[in-house]
Protein backbone atom coordinates (compact mmCIF):
# COMPACT_ATOMS: atom_id res chain seq x y z
CA UNK A 1 0.00 0.00 0.00
CA UNK A 2 1.33 3.37 -0.95
CA UNK A 3 0.58 6.53 1.08
CA UNK A 4 0.44 9.95 -0.45
CA UNK A 5 2.88 12.51 0.90
CA UNK A 6 0.01 14.44 2.54
CA UNK A 7 -1.36 11.30 4.22
CA UNK A 8 2.09 10.38 5.48
CA UNK A 9 2.59 13.87 6.93
CA UNK A 10 -0.83 13.78 8.60
CA UNK A 11 -0.19 10.31 10.05
CA UNK A 12 3.26 11.37 11.30
CA UNK A 13 1.78 14.46 12.94
CA UNK A 14 -0.84 12.40 14.75
CA UNK A 15 1.75 9.93 16.02
CA UNK A 16 4.12 12.66 17.17
CA UNK A 17 1.36 14.61 18.90
CA UNK A 18 0.11 11.56 20.76
CA UNK A 19 -3.40 11.93 19.28
CA UNK A 20 -3.56 8.25 18.46
CA UNK A 21 -2.27 7.15 21.84
CA UNK A 22 -4.56 5.27 24.20
CA UNK A 23 -5.51 6.66 27.57
CA UNK A 24 -3.92 5.06 30.64
CA UNK A 25 -6.38 2.62 32.27
CA UNK A 26 -9.32 4.60 30.87
CA UNK A 27 -8.17 7.82 32.52
CA UNK A 28 -8.09 11.25 30.84
CA UNK A 29 -4.33 11.18 30.16
CA UNK A 30 -1.90 9.19 28.04
CA UNK A 31 1.35 7.49 29.01
CA UNK A 32 3.25 10.16 27.06
CA UNK A 33 1.69 12.82 29.29
CA UNK A 34 2.65 10.86 32.41
CA UNK A 35 6.23 10.49 31.17
CA UNK A 36 6.50 14.19 30.29
CA UNK A 37 4.82 15.10 33.57
CA UNK A 38 7.37 13.14 35.56
CA UNK A 39 10.16 15.21 34.04
CA UNK A 40 8.33 18.49 34.68
CA UNK A 41 7.41 17.40 38.21
CA UNK A 42 10.96 16.36 39.11
CA UNK A 43 12.35 19.64 37.74
CA UNK A 44 9.76 21.95 39.35
CA UNK A 45 7.79 20.26 42.12
CA UNK A 46 9.74 17.38 43.66
CA UNK A 47 11.93 19.59 45.83
CA UNK A 48 8.87 20.41 47.93
CA UNK A 49 6.28 17.70 47.16
CA UNK A 50 8.78 14.81 47.03
CA UNK A 51 9.98 12.88 43.99
CA UNK A 52 7.03 10.47 44.23
CA UNK A 53 4.54 13.23 45.15
CA UNK A 54 4.50 12.00 48.76
CA UNK A 55 4.56 15.51 50.28
CA UNK A 56 6.17 16.48 53.57
CA UNK A 57 5.87 14.60 56.84
CA UNK A 58 3.74 17.06 58.85
CA UNK A 59 1.84 18.60 55.94
CA UNK A 60 -1.34 19.09 58.02
CA UNK A 61 0.39 21.22 60.66
CA UNK A 62 0.91 24.91 59.84
CA UNK A 63 4.46 26.24 59.90
CA UNK A 64 5.52 28.98 62.34
CA UNK A 65 4.40 31.60 59.79
CA UNK A 66 0.92 30.03 59.54
CA UNK A 67 1.41 28.62 56.05
CA UNK A 68 0.91 24.96 55.31
CA UNK A 69 3.74 22.69 54.12
CA UNK A 70 3.51 20.93 50.73
CA UNK A 71 0.86 18.18 50.88
CA UNK A 72 1.09 14.80 49.20
CA UNK A 73 -0.26 14.76 45.66
CA UNK A 74 -0.14 10.97 45.38
CA UNK A 75 -3.77 10.40 46.39
CA UNK A 76 -3.12 10.13 50.12
CA UNK A 77 -4.20 13.71 50.90
CA UNK A 78 -6.80 16.20 49.69
CA UNK A 79 -5.61 16.85 46.11
CA UNK A 80 -8.15 14.35 44.82
CA UNK A 81 -10.93 16.57 46.21
CA UNK A 82 -10.06 19.22 43.63
CA UNK A 83 -11.16 19.32 40.00
CA UNK A 84 -8.56 19.44 37.26
CA UNK A 85 -9.47 23.11 36.76
CA UNK A 86 -8.76 23.82 40.45
CA UNK A 87 -5.47 21.92 40.25
CA UNK A 88 -4.50 24.00 37.20
CA UNK A 89 -5.50 27.18 39.02
CA UNK A 90 -3.32 26.22 41.99
CA UNK A 91 -0.37 25.50 39.71
CA UNK A 92 -0.93 28.83 37.94
CA UNK A 93 -1.50 31.00 41.03
CA UNK A 94 0.61 29.12 43.56
CA UNK A 95 -0.36 28.19 47.07
CA UNK A 96 -0.79 31.63 48.67
CA UNK A 97 -4.55 31.85 47.91
CA UNK A 98 -5.10 28.59 49.84
CA UNK A 99 -2.67 29.16 52.71
CA UNK A 100 0.54 27.73 51.28
CA UNK A 101 3.89 28.93 50.02
CA UNK A 102 3.97 27.26 46.60
CA UNK A 103 5.18 29.66 43.90
CA UNK A 104 3.02 30.45 40.88
CA UNK A 105 3.91 28.63 37.66
CA UNK A 106 1.55 30.44 35.31
CA UNK A 107 4.37 32.02 33.30
CA UNK A 108 6.95 29.30 33.94
CA UNK A 109 5.23 26.24 32.47
CA UNK A 110 3.11 25.76 29.37
CA UNK A 111 -0.48 24.59 29.67
CA UNK A 112 0.58 21.19 28.32
CA UNK A 113 3.39 20.91 30.89
CA UNK A 114 0.91 21.67 33.67
CA UNK A 115 -1.56 19.09 32.40
CA UNK A 116 1.27 16.56 32.11
CA UNK A 117 2.29 17.30 35.71
CA UNK A 118 -1.25 16.59 36.87
CA UNK A 119 -1.25 13.40 34.80
CA UNK A 120 1.98 12.33 36.51
CA UNK A 121 0.78 12.74 40.07
CA UNK A 122 -2.67 11.35 39.26
CA UNK A 123 -0.96 8.26 37.86
CA UNK A 124 0.01 7.61 41.50
CA UNK A 125 -3.67 7.53 42.53
CA UNK A 126 -5.21 4.10 42.91
CA UNK A 127 -8.42 3.26 41.07
CA UNK A 128 -10.64 3.92 44.11
CA UNK A 129 -9.22 7.45 44.59
CA UNK A 130 -9.31 8.26 40.86
CA UNK A 131 -12.93 7.04 40.58
CA UNK A 132 -13.90 9.09 43.66
CA UNK A 133 -12.28 12.12 42.00
CA UNK A 134 -14.33 11.51 38.85
CA UNK A 135 -17.50 11.11 40.94
CA UNK A 136 -16.80 14.52 42.52
CA UNK A 137 -16.67 16.08 39.04
CA UNK A 138 -12.88 16.04 38.66
CA UNK A 139 -13.02 16.58 34.95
Amino acid sequence: MRMSKASLLLFSGLVLSGCGEEKVDGRWYTQSQVDRGKTVFVENCAECHGRSAQGTFNWRKPSADGSYPPPPLNGSAHAWHHSRDMLMRTINQGGAPIGGQMPAFEDKLSKEEKKATIAYFQSKWNKRIYDAWLDRGGL
